[in-house]
């Protein structure tokens, strides 16, 4: 498949830790089954403007639904909807691995959050990002694998991403813009495998267009990070060209097989021509 460009009360004391303790175990129990419901209760929706989109996106082509090569996480309703977390992951070493892939957002002003490629290091990919989701949307990715295209989603309910206040200043956003961080998570003790991960934070406002200056109430010119490129040593596992749908100060966090290499580096330009990198030791928090 080609893609289109397209960017309980206690009365009794003798009782009180017994029912303590049980009123505890069922509120996490609680929690647990609320999480887990709001992952049945969203799948992708039938409504909405894929339809319209689709051909504009992927072609003539239909991906196949998913039946277990990848699958997307999104909360059911977001405390955020600047900051959505989007999880990507393969469930085992076995699936297709995937080459490429794109996040759409069907009711975002502009639907592709980002078009990303991944090196043979990152299967199976377990990859999460954050964007902004400007209305109640599916959210959905679209990958190109080994064993063919696939599509998997959730629905997500948020509004108003795309539109909502930068956190800081322009000034302060603008003086800090560029400065990357990295960060290494050390393995659990137990494993022995050569897998890492890994997570690269870029300060950048990443401006939609559709924010307006809290002091002046004009609307702020778009201005965001549009490619990002990371690497260990001379290979790459990923890159991601972005849009508006990405959140301010971009945060990534991945896994990756080390190839034995010293280093990870990143490169990130934005649509101002700004270019910044930042090579890290893996060993080291950055």
């Amino acid at each position: 498949m080609e893609f289109r460009k397209t960017v309980g009360c206690l009365r009794r004391p003798l009782l009180a830790v017994p029912i303590a303790v049980s009123c505890a175990v069922l509120a996490l129990s609680s929690a647990a089954t609320g999480a887990e419901q709001d992952r049945l209760e969203n799948p992708l929706r039938s409504e909405g403007s894929w339809n319209d989109l689709r051909e504009d996106i992927v072609g003539l082509s239909v991906p196949e639904p998913d039946t277990g090569t990848i699958d997307l996480d999104a909360p059911y309703r977001a405390h955020d909807a600047a900051t959505v977390p989007i999880g990507l992951k393969q469930p085992s070493p076995n699936s297709p691995s995937v080459t490429r892939a794109l996040l759409i957002i069907d009711e975002n002003p502009a639907p592709v959050a980002a078009e990303m490629t991944f090196g043979e290091a990152m299967h199976p990919l377990d990859m999460e990002i954050r964007v902004r989701v400007n209305q109640y949307s599916n959210v959905r990715v679209v990958a190109e694998t080994q064993a063919g295209p696939v599509m998997a989603g959730r629905y997500v309910k948020a509004s108003g991403g795309c539109s909502a206040p930068a956190t800081k200043s322009p000034e302060l956003a603008l003086s800090q813009m560029g400065l990357i961080r990295a960060k290494h998570f050390a393995p659990p003790a137990a494993d022995t495998s050569n897998r890492r991960e890994a997570q690269i934070m870029i300060r950048h406002p990443n401006y939609s267009g559709l924010q307006r200056d809290q002091i002046t109430q004009l609307f702020i010119s778009a201005h965001f990070i549009n490619f990002i490129e990371v690497k260990q040593g001379d290979d790459v596992l990923f890159t991601l060209e972005g849009g508006i749908s990405l959140s301010e100060n971009p945060v990534i966090r991945f896994t990756y097989n080390d190839n034995g290499t010293e280093t990870l580096s990143v490169h990130a330009e934005d649509t101002e021509g700004n270019v910044w990198e930042e090579v890290f030791g893996k060993n080291k928090e950055s």
